[in-house]
């Protein structure tokens, strides 16, 4: 049987590091394409409560 550092050396390639492939966090550069998601959603929810309280008060 060979010895500790031999045994698992002799499989791996000269630059065993492999370049990450799920890059974390984001930039200002990268923002997700949902941003402005919450925007039209408050202006619904304005254009709701003003529907309903104009057809509450006619």
């Amino acid at each position: 049987m060979a010895g500790g550092d031999d045994f698992y050396s002799r499989d791996r390639p000269d630059e065993p590091r492999l370049a990450e492939d799920r890059p974390r966090g984001h930039g200002p550069e990268q923002r997700p394409a949902t941003g402005h998601r919450h925007v039209w959603i408050w202006w619904l929810v304005l254009a709701a409560i003003i529907l309903i309280l104009f057809f509450i008060f006619i």
